[in-house]
């Protein structure tokens, strides 16, 4: 199974006040490697709802990321749930206690102070739980039933996602063969097109078919681009080998319904 879920925390991303950078970066990042993200959750720092959602990602059985919620503040929720989820407790893991004391000294804080003892909750992880190095500032996520806790600063989750990716599914990159074709069809309505996705989808097993309309736009030179609708199939693994037959029929039923195709994107 080459899909990946997502889940991203924080009041801050729901009520506006930061833009929500994980998404875009996520999809492209398991696209380069030939995975794909199969689902995406926005959730509020609310304990009770992230205990909810969280048990029933965890019950899904499929590798999530998970940005946002880990650090020590009242706010912060995501460690404490995620142990709850899972019904187990919560306890202070040692490499990461370790990596807060080499911080804390290194910003001149003793080993005794407050602000210590207050960034060391940022290594109480649910029991069993496994480190997810930060290479921005040392202070780890943590991994625990294909789930991977990150911060939600972009700057240090990435990073952390990418070292998961290369350290934990190296072996499923490109591992499944994919095929996606798609034209821009003119002239025609969406209910013209309904027809071939049905044909194509019963004839061709495990092909899909998708239909995107547009409404057209103005360019900046002022060229007018009429509507149109971007359609395509898309197969995976042994459902590939027929892509290329579907693919001309595909073309040839858009022409027989009146459409005009281009093969690019509109400018």
């Amino acid at each position: 199974m080459n899909y990946f879920n997502l889940i991203i925390i924080g009041d801050e991303i729901l009520h506006g006040s930061r833009i929500d950078k994980h998404f875009a970066f996520f999809k492209d990042l398991l696209g380069s490697h030939g995975l794909k993200l199969g689902q995406v959750q926005y959730l509020p720092d609310d304990y009770d709802l992230l205990v909810k959602q969280l048990r029933r990602s965890f019950s899904d059985g499929l590798p999530t990321f998970v940005t946002g919620g880990i650090g020590a503040t009242p706010d912060d929720h995501t460690r404490q749930a995620a142990a709850e989820a899972l019904d187990l407790p919560l306890a202070r893991h040692p490499e990461a206690a370790k990596l807060i004391d080499e911080v804390s000294l290194k910003r001149g804080d003793a080993l005794d102070s407050a602000a210590h003892r207050q960034r060391l909750l940022m290594a109480d992880f649910p029991q069993g739980a496994d480190l997810v190095p930060n290479s921005y500032n040392s202070i780890a996520g943590f991994s625990i039933r294909e789930h991977y806790f990150f911060p939600g600063f972009p700057v240090m989750a990435h990073p952390m996602a990418e070292w998961v990716l290369d350290t934990y599914y190296a072996d499923r990159f490109h591992a499944v063969e994919s095929v996606q074709h798609s034209v821009w069809v003119y002239g025609i309505p969406e209910s013209h097109v309904a027809p071939v996705m049905r044909y194509i989808e019963e004839t061709y097993h495990g092909i899909r078919t998708f239909s995107l309309p547009s409404v057209g736009r103005i360019k900046e030179n002022g060229e007018k681009i009429p509507p149109y609708i971007e359609f395509g199939i898309k197969a995976e693994g042994e459902a590939c080998a027929n892509a290329a037959n579907a693919w001309e029929e595909v073309l040839d039923q858009l022409v027989a319904a009146g459409g005009r195709l281009e093969m690019h994107a509109p400018e």
